[in-house]
């Protein structure tokens, strides 16, 4: 992370990160930090027992407390990632931004109401601007993925000219388990279109390089998941209310469409596929997989197939 002073190993400076909350993303956020060799997790805060003893399993030589507080005053953090409950985000980012950590990352969504991602906006602006060096960033990891990331390099170079339409379609398996059940409530997460696929949002707008949406049209419901189950939140037992499947059309304001198909119980695995259509050509990526490209010029009535090619990840 540029700018963040950290600690010295031999002559390499090493950054101390802190990870506030360990469940299933914390601890696949310290697996990763782990294959650094600039990077070190040195705190962890989490509210629940057991979160933190498989984090002290995990990161046996960083300090494992309750309260996140306690690890945003520690000198020896120099970055925090934020792996919280989404509901939790806006109440974590209030202290952690004024604060002394260097840089943020905070996992997706950035929060679950459009009021608080207002408010957090503001709060960056107020004490991250760029006259800072401090960096803010959402974890939106989809535009890395190989596949993805060269079709955007096809996309960006103009190679199917104009762009007029994207379609992602995301069939896989439900929700993991997480501690307390928390994601089984859309107040918890946002809701599915939020928690899962504000990723699918943010790419659409990468790929039709930030046009906004002016129109969306959704339908979706719980059809197949979590029927019949019922979970003791605070005492009371409540029924999960998150949709397993949707249908979303967007207008933008240059004139593109994007389309949304989502099902998490057509497969047993993770599987997206994003198209892109242009004025003179198809780019087709798929993740995990690969990306294919196929450019196509209409004249009349008749039609040329041109440049195929095929990138494998």
């Amino acid at each position: 992370c540029h700018g963040a002073v950290g600690v010295r190993t031999g002559n390499q400076k090493v950054v101390g990160v802190g990870i506030i909350g360990s469940g299933v993303m914390g601890l696949e956020h310290m697996q990763n930090i782990k294959l650094l060799e600039n990077a070190r997790v040195v705190m962890v805060a989490d509210t629940d027992e057991n979160s933190r003893q498989l984090a002290a399993k995990e990161c046996p030589e960083a300090r494992v407390v309750e309260d996140y507080e306690v690890l945003l005053a520690d000198e020896s953090v120099d970055v925090i990632v934020v792996c919280t409950p989404n509901c939790h985000h806006i109440h974590v980012l209030r202290k952690a931004i004024p604060s002394r950590v260097r840089h943020i990352l905070v996992e997706k969504p950035l929060c679950t109401t459009v009021e608080h991602c207002q408010e957090v906006a503001e709060l960056v602006a107020e004490h991250m601007g760029p006259e800072t060096g401090r960096i803010f960033w959402v974890g939106m990891e989809y535009r890395y993925m190989p596949p993805i990331a060269r079709l955007l390099e096809h996309v960006d170079n103009g190679e199917v000219g104009k762009l007029h339409m994207v379609h992602i379609r995301e069939h896989r398996f439900p929700f993991l388990l997480k501690v307390g059940n928390w994601n089984r409530f859309a107040e918890n997460t946002g809701g599915t279109l939020v928690e899962k696929c504000c990723h699918f949002w943010d790419l659409m707008r990468r790929i039709l390089q930030g046009a906004k949406a002016v129109r969306v049209y959704a339908t979706g419901g719980m059809d197949v998941n979590h029927i019949g189950e019922t979970y003791e939140v605070d005492g009371v037992k409540k029924r999960p209310d998150i949709i397993d499947n949707a249908f979303v059309s967007i207008d933008f304001d240059n004139g593109a469409r994007g389309c949304l198909d989502l099902c998490m119980f057509a497969e047993d695995r993770q599987h997206e596929e994003v198209h892109v259509v242009g004025s003179t050509g198809k780019i087709h990526a798929e993740a995990p997989g690969e990306l294919s490209r196929q450019s196509q010029h209409l004249s009349g009535n008749s039609r040329s197939v041109s440049g195929a090619a095929r990138i494998h990840q």
